[in-house]
């Protein structure tokens, strides 16, 4: 009886707007996102690709289901999975998490992880969000792919370091994104993740780029495997 009342007391009093559609918060308790714009999100449909969890156009039974790029490609993560195409409402959200700093968007986004990446998170022993340079850390606040990481139900450990500040991925080409990150991560000196199954967590995965660099210091390490799990999937931009 008291949650609904202090939600209806919020939302008469403060009239709070919906993150993504500015629309009015019926339950601000729940978070900076309204139930339409939830229920909005976009989902991947299968098939998926094993690797990054691209939509297969087509896909014959019984041979292992990869895209053409991570056929192209060969990956170091072993599966991947997201919520859904970057686009939307899933896109908006992420958005509002990152940019505008509503971190109470974190614990449903990871809900919805949770659920689109049941195969990543069975049998994984701990989680290691994507770090973030400590000059982006300083001037943004937090890292949100720790802040989702925090939700998935499995220990977090940041076993991993940037050595050096890189450009932005999003405008930058397949190839270029590869170059961008290579040797920007380490393993933490008191990190220890050998013979670990480990889920690496971002908020978005366009190429796979980071996920991979990430991916080859933790098997460097020791790491048993490496798998990933994003809130979304960006369709890469081909150079």
């Amino acid at each position: 009886m008291i949650r609904p009342l202090c939600d209806a007391i919020l939302a008469v009093t403060l009239a709070p707007c919906c993150a993504c559609c500015a629309g009015p918060l019926e339950r601000p308790l729940d978070g900076a996102a309204c139930d339409t714009c939830w229920a909005a999100i976009p989902r991947a449909s299968a098939p998926l690709c094993r690797v990054c969890g691209d939509s297969l156009r087509s896909w014959r039974p019984g041979a292992d289901p990869l895209c053409a790029r991570c056929t192209r490609r060969p990956r170091l993560i072993s599966i991947g999975r997201a919520i859904g195409p970057y686009e939307g409402s899933l896109r908006d959200i992420l958005h509002a998490l990152k940019y505008d700093g509503r971190r109470s968007l974190a614990r449903p986004l990871a809900g919805r992880m949770q659920a689109a990446g049941r195969d990543v998170l069975d049998g994984a022993d701990c989680v290691v969000p994507v770090p973030l340079h400590f000059r982006r850390l300083y001037s943004r606040g937090f890292n949100q792919s720790a802040e989702l990481a925090a939700h998935l139900g499995l220990p977090v450990v940041h076993a991993l370091r940037r050595t050096r500040a890189t450009v932005t991925q999003t405008d930058l080409p397949e190839a270029q994104r590869h170059e961008n990150v290579l040797g920007a991560f380490a393993v933490r000196r008191r990190a220890r993740v050998g013979g670990a199954v480990v889920v690496i967590v971002d908020d978005v995965s366009t190429t796979g780029a980071t996920l991979d660099a990430c991916a080859r210091v933790l098997l460097d390490a020791g790491a048993k495997e490496v798998r990933a799990l994003t809130a979304a999937r960006a369709a890469a931009r081909l150079p």
